[in-house]
Order: structure tokens, then sequence, then C-alpha cells
């Protein structure tokens, strides 16, 4: 008996059990040269499958040796125009070309292949998934029930983290260290399960790298040159509940079923936020909704009738476009990461599709701060009505973001009314964050009380010390290390203010702005790259021309004119953050915008103020108009 097999089946290892079963036992294998070329690609490109066919390969030649079948290879190795060919089928076609030439039976586990070698008049064996009990697996002898993870690594002892997520403790499971023969053996066997088992599939697949899912096991498998040495590492999920399992169950069915669908659960890695997603995913479809899930990888152990997306031709904006069309009531996004991932949540809520997003940060306003880089945080109430914080297993709080106009808590007395996202605690309904624009940035800005009868004051971005909790101690010390740094480059004094937990303002003598910014700004970007934080350089000039003024004028309609030794400032509240024309009289001036502060600044030695001053002794009314 002639035999020929392809790709597919020469790598889920299918070929040679067949062998061991005796059902071709003696029978002529022929490997067409197109399949060692295949593979071969596929290991030099650090693909776990590659390596996975050729290990069977030479396990096919061991036999050989042993008499048990005849081993031969055939046919022509690819061309590099069939390569670039091979998804049209170049090199399926030079495969079944063996089979036609040698009279053979063709056996194959891809469905596509075997269709077209029955148009061909080939005599095909499909090999169908397998379905039913399968063997244990090498690796299960390093799990059992309270095991949350395990690392295999070669020279290294395999290690384990055991226990619940309150208590873990990492075992050494025995002394003696793993090698990369246990290892690569323990590899193809995982391979050829995820291609068998209909419950399993290569997730992942890069040079150095393949991650597989086998039920709730998730298998990450790691070579060189993308790491130090081989390794495979499990995870699988540390505990199965219900939402009624969790304390704020009620409150949050309420919301879910209502109308504030845009729910976002944070916390810290491990504390249990994709547990409680896939409780949210369940009690939803038991429910009479429709829910689907985007996730990269797909590790939510969720029931059958919600079906798990992955990142369509590698980009979840391309699953977000099949989902609107297929139009489910929920969608829960596991591992909201990249700035694409934060986009497209945004737009599937704002098209109105329920939303339960999945985000790693340490704190709430991490992962609202992670949100404002990258939407207008106006729209923030609109995305996100529900914000859930999980630690260790439990629901710590639930938020809801509001939009409100109103000063900024802790902001001065005289700062001005603008729209500030509202985050409150869900049961005392104190604010706890506001976020709103101040000097160009985007503040997300946590609020502490003292106790119930003293002002909201702005909380630090740092846990403040028992000493002074009011003081910042990190600005202090960021304060003092940008002026260190940019007084390398002056001769005059350095005036720092921070303005925010990533920005500061420099006012230096104006003779030395050049030096401190350098050529195309490099010596200004080495210190925010090595700082961590934005810095805007000001001549002192300007710093001068915010003091006391020598002169105010006030003129109708709410608008005055302020002069001192080299500005001058049209002040102008109504029209804070508006394009305006300036107007004396009848004519038109210019066109200037007006600063959030409400001011529109001139240099007083101008063309453009000098005539407004001339204008404006001759008795004629200076007035603006929004554009």
């Amino acid at each position: 008996m002639k035999i020929v097999p392809d790709t597919s089946v020469v790598i889920d290892g299918r070929i040679t059990s067949l062998i061991k079963t005796g059902e071709y036992k003696g029978a002529t294998i022929i490997i067409p040269e197109a399949v060692v070329a295949e593979l071969e690609a596929q290991a030099n490109q650090g693909r776990e499958i590659g390596f996975s066919g050729l290990t069977e390969l030479q396990e096919l030649f061991r036999m050989s040796e042993d008499k048990v079948i005849e081993l031969q290879y055939s046919g022509a190795r690819p061309s590099l125009d069939q390569v670039k060919l091979s998804s049209g089928g170049e090199i399926d076609a030079l495969i079944r070309n063996v089979a036609i030439e040698h009279g053979a039976r063709f056996i194959t586990s891809d469905l596509v292949q075997a269709e077209v070698a029955k148009a061909k008049g080939l005599n095909v064996t499909y090999l169908r998934p397998q379905i039913g009990d399968y063997s244990p697996l090498s690796i299960d002898q390093y799990l059992d029930e309270e095991t949350i993870a395990i690392t295999l690594k070669e020279r290294a002892p395999p290690v384990a983290k055991i226990g619940k997520l309150r208590d873990t403790r990492l075992v050494t499971l025995r002394d003696a260290p793993m090698t990369e023969y246990e290892l690569k053996s323990m590899a193809q066997e995982l391979l050829e399960r995820a291609k068998r088992d209909p419950d399993g599939f290569i997730e992942l697949e890069k040079r150095g790298i393949t991650v597989v899912q086998i039920g709730s096991l998730r298998i990450s498998i790691a070579r060189r040159p993308f790491a130090d040495g081989m390794e495979i590492t499990a995870v699988r999920p540390l505990v199965d509940l219900a939402l009624d399992d969790y304390d704020m169950a009620p409150e949050i069915k309420k919301r879910i079923l209502g109308n504030r669908r845009g729910v976002l659960i944070a916390g810290p890695p491990g504390a249990g936020k994709t547990t409680l997603a896939q409780s949210l995913a369940t009690f939803l479809a038991d429910h009479d909704f429709i829910v689907k899930t985007m996730e990269a990888p797909r590790d939510l152990q969720v029931p059958d009738h919600i079906t798990q997306y992955t990142a369509l031709e590698g980009s979840m904006a391309n699953t977000a476009e099949a989902l609107l069309l297929v139009r489910p009531d929920y969608v829960v996004f596991d591992e909201i990461r990249k700035s694409e991932d934060f986009n497209v949540y945004a737009d599937m809520r704002l098209a109105g599709m329920g939303m339960v997003g999945v985000v790693h940060a340490m704190e709430v306003h991490d992962c609202l701060r992670r949100f404002c880089d990258r939407v207008s945080y106006s729209i923030l109430p609109q995305i996100i009505n529900t914000v859930i914080y999980v630690v260790q297993g439990s629901i710590a709080k639930i938020y809801d973001l509001e939009l409100a106009v109103k000063a900024p808590a802790g902001m001065p007395g005289d700062a001005y009314i603008r729209p500030v996202v509202v985050v409150r605690e869900y049961s005392g309904r104190e604010p706890e964050i506001e976020i709103f624009r101040h000097e160009g940035e985007t503040l997300v800005m946590p609020i502490i009380r003292k106790n119930a009868e003293e002002p909201v004051v702005p909380a630090t971005p740092v846990v403040a010390t028992a000493a002074e909790p009011e003081e910042n101690v990190s600005w202090k010390v960021a304060e003092k290390e940008v002026q260190r740094e940019i007084g390398r480059y002056t001769s005059g004094p350095v005036e720092v203010r921070i303005i925010s937990d990533n920005k500061a303002v420099v006012y230096i003598d104006d003779k030395d702005v050049p030096a401190a910014i350098g050529k195309g700004g490099k010596n200004v970007s080495a210190i925010v790259n090595k700082l961590g934080i934005g810095i805007d350089i000001r001549p002192r000039s300007e710093l001068e021309a915010q003091r006391p003024v020598e002169e105010e004028m006030q003129l109708a309609g709410g608008i005055k004119i302020r002069l001192d030794k080299k500005q001058l400032t049209i002040v102008s509240l109504e029209n804070r953050g508006k394009i305006v024309d300036v107007f004396a009289g009848k004519e038109y001036l210019f066109t200037a915008t007006v600063n959030e502060e409400g001011d529109i600044l001139l240099a007083k030695n101008s063309t453009i103020a000098q005539e407004m001053i001339k204008r404006y002794n001759e008795g004629e009314t200076i007035r603006l108009r929004p554009v």
C-alpha cells in the first residue's frame, strides 16, 4: 500500500499514530518534497508547528529503519513563485501531484484539500477532528485541582503556583531540572492535541512563540531566539463564579439590565477581572440577551451559545465591523490594551451597543486616564456609565460617571466654570474623581476629604505622607529635577511650575531659551524622555507680563484691556476658548483665539496693539464677535 500524507497530517502526528496501531504497518509512506519545504520554512520562522512536523518526519525515519514501514521522498521542491502563491493552493497542488504520480492513497486532515483531491479523482482518506476521550497529556502530571499555573523551562526545575486567589504560593515540583528533549516532546504533544481536539486551537503563532488553547488551559510555548531557552507555561482559570456569588451583584444587575450598558471592569493583574466578565456574560445570556465576546487570546469560559471572536485579520477594528453587522445586545471585550482597543470600545458604545470591557489598572483613575489619552474626556459618560473595581476576586467599589458644568473641586476660588466629568462611588454619592481640562491638559484628579466639615481638596497622584497630607511630595521632587536638568543649559535663574502629574511649565531668561530647547528640540526632548514629564519652556518676559498691570481699561460688554511694559491683554471671560473677530467701531482689526483664562495676549509694541490703543484713545468702541 502506498500512502502520501499532506502537511496537515504530518503536523498533527496522526500518520505515526495510525502506523503504531497497525493500520498502515508495512505500507510505503511517500513524503512530498513540498511538505518538507513547508515544514522547513515554518521552522525557520520559529513556528512550533514546523518543529513538530520535522519531529514527526524523524519518527517516520526511525520506523523505516525498524522495517515497520518503507519511507520515500518524492516530487520537486516549490519554486519561489509557488511559495508566494501558497495561499492560493500552489503547494497543495504539488503535494496532490505526488499522489497522482504514484497512484497512492492521499491522506489529509484539511477539508479543502480533501475535497479538491476527490474532484481530481484521488483515493482520499480525510481524517476528521477527533471526538471523544483523549489520553492524558504529559503536562497533566504537573497539574492538580489547586494548581493555578506552571512554568517548565529547560535547565531549571519545574515550578507551580498553587492555592486560591487570595492565598497563592510558588512550589518547586521536582529537584531535577527540565531537559530540552522533555520540553520538545511535550510541545509536539500539545500541538497535536490542539489540532485534533474540537475545543483546542492555536491562538497565536509568531517567531519563537506559540500560544495554544486546550479547553480551559492556555499554554505558551517559547523557544529561541524569542526566549533564552525553551519554556512552556500553562495557565488556567482560578475560579468559576456566578454573578450571584459577588457581594454587589444586585447593584450590577440593575445597571446591566437597565440603560447603563457601558461597563468597565478595572483592577490589577490577577485580581479576578476576567472571572467577573465571564460571570456577566453568562448572566446576560441567561436573561435573553444575545452576547458575543472579543478576546485575543480567547480564554473566557462561557457557555457554547456565546460565540467567542478574536482579532479578525489581526485587528479588533475588523472584528468590531463584523459585530456591528451581527448586532448582538452585548459584547464582552476582554483585555483592552492597545490604542486601537480603546477606540473600538468607544466606537461600539457610541453606536449604541452594550459593552463590558476589561482593563488592567492599579487604580480606577489609572484606567480613566488611559481612556482620556485616546478619546475626548467630555464623552466619557456616554462611553462608560459604570466602572467596577475588582481586587483579590471581590468587587471593591462601583463607580458612576456623569457630566456636569461646574468649577472643579479643590481648584482656587476664582477657577472658572467648565465641563467636568464627575466620578462618584455609587453608595456614598460623593465625588471621588473629577476629569477636566486645565491649560490644555486633561487632568484626572482624585479627590480626598479630611472630614465632613472641610471642603474637598484634590488628592495627590501618590499617597500623601501622614505628616503633610496636603503637600504633593512627588511634584516637589519633580520640580527640583526639572530645575536641575534645565539649569545645565542656562546661565540665569530657572523657575519651575508643576501644573499636573505629567506637565511642567519652566520660565527662564529670554536669551537662554534657544540653548534649553536645543536644535530641533533635542535638549528638551532628552530631558522629557529622562524624567517622563512634559516640559513647556517659556521666556521670563512672558512671566513678567503676567505680573501686576500698569493700566486697566474697562470697555463695554464686560471687556477689559490691560497694559503693562511689554504686553497688551484683552480680557473677555464670556468668550473663553472661542475664536473671535476684533472690531474698532465698525472696522475689522484682526481675528484671535481667546485662551481658557479668557485672555488675548498681544505684544505691546506690535502694530495691532498700537492700532487698538490709538482707536481707543480716539473714542472708538472696541468689541469682540465670536466667529
